[in-house]
């Protein structure tokens, strides 16, 4: 797997602040302490080809049967994102590419879809890539609950993290919970509506899981959950646990199968498509000693609406295949913005016109958008570009941007 986030967050303290609102608010009631901010020249593209830069480590290229790119992200309507990956990440020519859409869990319908490739030819192996910036209007209730971020992770016969359970439970419903038109930057929430729907659609996957030959409860040793905001992870799971039967169990115990799944979250905000796996991917950088050969369950859900439940077993060598120290830098290394600065880069716009226009140099990861020229976008890797943060410092529009 594969992890990046933008270079730039603003603590959700700053922002309790200027909206006159109490940080507990967000702090315990949301669970959120920072959320991370994309600049002008990141997107959806940039920062998965990030991403998938570290899931490619060792691995090569021109070994890649397809690239599946999910996203609510999209840049175009017609081209696939996964199409500047396959450049950027340099892939072969026999490299199928395509993207998905169905709000927060087509990634997991990518993993789907990659797991009957490989069963059908083992030789193949098939790269996810979810990546998306969260938006939502400013001062609505869900600016709190935005973010942004990307996760890879390579699908084979020969997993070395975790390793899928056949069963799988899935609830599709027409249902207008969450949507964006396309001529809407930010999204149209029903936020209660949308925490019901979820715990609704939880309930459902998890009794066709269970149907399918799915694990008792009492069986899984931890559970990542999608996180629209980091406590839905732990609202659901008490969920479960009465729909399955173990609403007995003490809250600590509760707790302890869910929270190491929660801490990148809690830092990076909403990822949309890759938060269940940023959640996947927290647990295995952070669970105690004893997870290899235990067993996790997923619950995948994406507004408007679908959901689908299933789990794996982690492999006795996983602790290998990861680089926590690197996530641990991504997160440390970043800027923290003043409120200015945060402002400066939510209402940064590209031209709707297609104009041409150069964007700001301001990323800290190995990709950038450029910039645009008739009508099209123009991604470069950073060492070619030669960018530096700092520049940053001059501001978007004359202001300080960073503290």
């Amino acid at each position: 797997m594969g992890m990046y986030a933008p270079g730039y967050y603003l603590d959700l303290k700053t922002l309790a602040e200027v909206r006159g609102i109490p940080f507990e608010k967000f702090r315990s009631g949301l669970g959120q302490q920072e959320m991370a901010v994309t600049p002008p020249d990141e997107d959806a593209v940039t920062m998965g080809a990030a991403a998938a830069l570290e899931a490619l480590e060792g691995i090569p290229p021109a070994s890649i049967d397809t690239i599946m790119f999910a996203t609510e992200s999209g840049i175009d309507q017609s081209k696939a994102a996964a199409l500047y990956l396959h450049r950027l990440i340099g892939l072969s020519p026999t490299c199928k590419a395509f993207e998905l859409k169905q709000a927060c869990c087509s990634s997991t319908m990518a993993l789907l879809m990659a797991t009957s490739l490989v069963k059908d030819s083992p030789d193949r192996r098939v790269l996810v890539v979810a990546s998306d910036v969260a938006r939502y209007d400013t001062a609505s209730p869900g600016e709190p609950t935005q973010g942004a971020g990307a996760i890879a992770f390579l699908v084979s016969a020969d997993p070395r993290l975790l390793v899928l359970d056949t069963a799988v439970g899935s609830h599709t419903e027409d249902v207008m919970d969450f949507w964006r038109p396309n001529y809407r930057e930010t999204a149209c929430v029903d936020g209660k509506y949308s925490i019901r729907v979820y715990l609704h659609t939880l309930g459902k996957s998890w009794k066709r899981y269970e149907k399918a030959g799915g694990y008792p409860f009492e069986d899984i040793n931890y559970f990542c959950y999608h996180l629209p905001f980091t406590n839905m992870g732990s609202k659901a799971h008490a969920s479960l646990a009465k729909i399955a039967g173990h609403d007995h169990l003490a809250p600590r115990a509760l707790r302890r199968a869910v929270l190491p799944g929660l801490i990148y979250n809690r830092r990076i905000g909403n990822t949309y498509t890759a938060s269940l796996y940023l959640s996947l991917l927290s647990l295995l950088d952070h669970a105690p000693p004893g997870l290899a050969g235990g067993r996790v369950a997923l619950f995948s859900y994406g507004s408007g609406s679908m959901g689908a439940f299933f789990s794996g077993r982690v492999m006795p060598s996983y602790r290998r295949q990861l680089d926590p120290r690197r996530h641990k830098r991504i997160l440390s290394r970043r800027i923290q913005l003043t409120i200015e600065a945060y402002h400066d880069m939510r209402d940064y716009a590209l031209p709707c016109d297609g104009s041409t226009i150069k964007t700001p140099r301001c990323t800290t990861g190995p990709f950038r958008l450029a910039g645009i020229a008739e009508h099209k976008r123009i991604y470069e890797s950073t060492a070619t570009a030669n960018v530096t943060p700092d520049v940053l410092r001059h501001g978007l529009s004359g202001r300080v941007c960073a503290v």
